[in-house]
């Protein structure tokens, strides 16, 4: 499994940012390898975001990033965001006994 965290600062208006995610989140979990995600905002403030996703492996994300439907959803939220996004390796996660 790998992890997908992606910060969006936002520049444009949040409520049109949260619609186009939205939308290229269903887009992201009807692709294969899909497993969850998570669309985190700060509790003091509007206007950044982290986006917690997990896919099976590392070659699923990359295919869905290559599916032709991406690019519109891809300019949509460059249009309203600018973003970090970096793929990590989960090492250890704990839930209670």
């Amino acid at each position: 499994m790998i992890t997908l965290i992606n910060r969006f600062e936002v520049t444009g208006a949040v409520d049109e940012f949260e619609r186009v995610f939205d939308r290229t989140s269903a887009f992201f979990a009807a692709q294969p390898g899909f497993v969850r995600h998570r669309l985190l905002r700060p509790l003091d403030g509007q206007g950044h975001y982290v986006n917690v996703a997990d896919w099976e492996d590392e070659p699923s994300f990359r295919r869905a990033l290559q599916q032709p439907e991406f690019a519109a959803h891809r300019a949509a939220l460059r249009a309203l965001s600018s973003s970090d996004p970096r793929l990590y390796t989960p090492l250890l996660e704990r839930v209670p006994s």
